[in-house]
């Protein structure tokens, strides 16, 4: 499609946006991509210009019909995107130059790799003009295109790639958990079973809640316990009660919760989303630190959950070395980045180069320490 016959618009709310349009380029059963759940992010207030998080959708249309939607925010701050650049934000206060407002397409609070533009019609590297001229028509600093599908086709020389690593367990058509470990050498099966056996030998209860399962008392708890994970890293929770209630209601089909109890008392809990293809890992949070219990829920009862329901992979969210050893590959996340200031061109793309390099080298190294049998 000729690019100059797309009409582009940005909107400042999930509402200027009909719900079927939305639905029909999505076309998919990830949680993530779902129209309530970015209209439960606003309407819970966990997202909102006050909050750093001005919505600010882009729009494309072509003969009076939407064709594309990219989510997309203007960011005052880089909170929630997990794709870091705070050390470009402190590069340009050190020159006394604004690096925000800035330009971010993303899933708040969601480092979930995906094609973040909804369209059947049009690639998203063909969006990269006008996302330049909005940029510098509405004074922002640089746009961003956070874990995206990677774009194979040569870049723009004034467009820079960079990478982080995730660790995935991936489905290879496992039938148990015994099936699964049957992968490992035998010291590391021996490993997983007798931590796994400490769950327990501790008195731990264990129940998996889908959706309409759980109830308000347990969507209190598992709030409890996510507060209490930010507030032990001295930071305010970025999500709502009310977003948790409202996103478990109209996605009840897409959430699973475990919690933990000792002596009937609920203890610890891992929320999830999951589609028909994936699981996600999301939010874990204890009032008692139990030995092992966070593995078990966040990663074990994952793979197990996985392999009950046979889908195919489980992304349980971003960084952990320790999750190597239980089975979880290091992958490559790709995002694209785009900065106005002449001064400060040359200097990010070397760190953007730099910084791939060591990350290619850390995911082999990776690699190397993962528990499966060797296949030579």
């Amino acid at each position: 499609m000729n690019s100059t016959s797309i009409n582009i618009e940005f909107v400042n709310t999930i509402n200027a946006i009909n719900s079927d349009d939305w639905q029909h380029l999505t076309r998919s059963t990830c949680p993530f991509f779902q129209y309530d759940f970015f209209e439960a992010l606003e309407k819970s207030q966990s997202i909102s210009a006050e909050k750093g998080w001005q919505t600010h959708h882009l729009v494309a249309s072509a003969s009076d019909e939407i064709i594309a939607i990219m989510p997309m925010y203007l960011k005052s701050h880089s909170w929630g995107e997990y794709v870091f650049d705070w050390d470009w934000a402190e590069a340009f206060k050190h020159y006394d130059v604004p690096y925000y407002p800035k330009l971010v397409a993303t899933i708040p609070f969601t480092p979930v790799s995906s094609n973040k533009l909804f369209s059947q019609q049009i690639e998203i590297n063909s969006l990269f003009d006008a996302l330049i001229t909005h940029c510098h028509q509405a004074e922002l600093s640089s746009w961003h295109l956070l874990y995206c599908e990677q774009i194979k086709t040569p870049l723009p020389d004034d467009i820079y790639e960079r990478n982080t690593v995730q660790f995935h367990w991936f489905n290879r058509d496992y039938k148990s958990f015994e099936h699964y470990l049957d992968s490992f050498t035998s010291r590391k099966r021996r490993s997983t079973r007798k931590e796994r056996l400490t769950i327990p030998k501790q008195g731990i209860n264990i129940r998996e809640l889908k959706g309409e399962q759980i109830s308000p008392d347990d969507i209190d708890f598992f709030y409890l316990t996510y507060q209490l994970t930010y507030l032990k890293r001295g930071h305010q929770p970025h999500l709502t009660i009310e977003f948790f209630e409202q996103v478990i209601s109209e996605l009840s089909s897409n959430v699973l919760l475990i919690i933990a109890s000792n002596d009937q008392e609920d203890i610890a809990c891992a929320l999830f989303f999951y589609d028909d293809e994936q699981l996600y890992g999301r939010y874990w949070g204890c009032t008692e630190e139990i030995k092992n219990l966070h593995f078990e829920l966040c990663y074990y009862r994952g793979i197990e959950f996985c392999i009950q329901h046979n889908l195919k992979s489980f992304s349980p969210g971003t960084q952990g070395e320790h999750k190597i050893q239980r089975g979880f590959e290091p992958i490559l996340t790709y995002s694209y980045h785009w900065i106005k200031h002449p001064g400060f061109k040359d200097a990010i793309k070397d760190f953007c180069q730099r910084e791939q390099s060591a990350l290619l080298n850390y995911q082999e190294d990776c690699k190397a320490l993962l528990p499966f049998k060797s296949t030579d």
